[in-house]
């Protein structure tokens, strides 16, 4: 019989989506059954058509989830974002509960969860015994690990940063921590460090240089950044996904620019020719084009800690370079001086489908009713 597993996936930006994404692969593949997808959004952001296509055949549930407050839809501002969420808590207490109606309506045995904070809201608020074991899955887990490198200073974002982190992760069973690289044993039983979640067409792309860049910006408000640094380097060819308000596919603001609305399939077919990655610094599109061994240059959203410490990890990595601002023109200049370490990258991620199976096992083994035949043959 398939275990049933519940995914609730974080929808600020797209990598999250993608990792349940390429999970719902793996587990399905091994014998689990995914019953349902509960995807936490915000006004400002509505569930990528690529997301529904992929859950095909499963119901895919939006809730009302706590986010980021942008300032001109680019960079972060901390203050706003803690009162705003801080007076629609009511809203979140009724996400919470629809998240209980729906643990109630398809049983899963397992909760996965994707960094969404509800779902410590909902284990909070609903007794261990009365609620599926909760795997908490993300790259921004890393941190908890005692070996994992912060950037200096920010003291205040580093202790916003955890608390954050710990309400996503509240009753969870075990933590999973998305890594560039294989770490040791963190001394904390929950915490593993496992490899990062690549969806299987990535792995089956035709590799080349065909002489543009690609960019993906989470923020649409950088978009003007990219239109100013072109102007003066109209010679540079570059190919940008991001969010857009528009029914074509794609808009050519001049033989060398392009801005394409987010697609799964269209962003790695451009992602497989291109001659390196110009993004703000989430996790899943740069382990992409590391898996592809295309350089990258990552610029964290303004005032996001979370991406400044991606930046600083992936830079540790191997996988490219970080800067404040998008000047291209510096990631171009450290081209040359680019060194691969995808070979290794590759290995580590081979492991990857071993990883995520083993512990889901372990977690539901662990949780496994007990057989009452068994129980009366023990000796009291």
């Amino acid at each position: 019989m398939k275990s049933k597993v519940l995914f609730v996936v974080q929808g600020e930006g797209r990598g999250h989506m993608t990792q349940a994404i390429s999970l719902r692969q793996i587990l399905e593949k091994n014998g689990f059954e995914i019953c349902g997808a509960i995807v936490g959004t915000s006004e400002r952001r509505t569930i990528p058509d690529f997301f529904h296509k992929q859950f095909s055949g499963i119901p895919v549930v939006r809730m009302q989830s706590p986010n980021f407050v942008t300032k001109n839809n680019r960079g972060i501002n901390i203050g706003a974002t803690v009162w705003r969420n801080f007076v629609r808590f009511g809203t979140y207490i009724k996400s919470a509960n629809l998240l209980k109606q729906k643990v109630a309506e398809w049983n899963p045995e397992i909760i996965i969860n994707f960094y969404e904070p509800i779902v410590g809201l909902y284990a909070k608020t609903t007794h261990k015994s009365k609620r599926p074991p909760i795997v908490c899955i993300a790259h921004q887990y890393l941190g908890e690990h005692p070996d994992f490198v912060f950037p200096k200073g920010h003291a205040m974002d580093r202790i916003f940063l955890k608390n954050y982190t710990s309400l996503t992760s509240s009753g969870a069973e075990r933590i999973l921590a998305l890594s560039f690289s294989p770490m040791g044993y963190s001394g904390y039983e929950k915490l593993k460090v496992v490899p990062p979640l690549l969806r299987q067409e990535i792995k089956t792309l035709s590799v080349n240089k065909r002489g543009y860049y690609l960019c993906y910006l989470v923020n649409a408000g950088y978009r003007d950044d990219i239109e100013n640094w072109h102007k003066k380097n109209p010679g540079i060819c570059l190919h940008v996904f991001t969010d857009m308000e528009t029914e074509k596919e794609f808009i050519e603001v001049h033989e060398n620019l392009f801005f394409h609305k987010l697609s799964d399939t269209k962003f790695l077919e451009y992602m497989s020719g291109c001659n390196g990655l110009i993004s703000t610094a989430g996790f899943e599109s740069v382990c992409e084009a590391f898996y592809l061994d295309k350089p990258v240059f990552m610029v964290p959203v303004e005032g996001q800690f979370e991406q400044l410490c991606n930046g600083l990890d992936a830079q540790r990595a191997g996988v490219g370079i970080y800067d404040l601002k998008f000047d291209i023109g510096k990631f171009l200049d450290w081209l040359p001086n680019h060194k691969s370490q995808s070979k290794a990258f590759h290995q580590w991620e081979s492991y990857a489908e071993k990883h995520f199976v083993k512990n889901f096992n372990e977690v539901l083994e662990a949780n496994a009713p007990a057989d009452p035949l068994t129980s009366e043959l023990l000796p009291v």
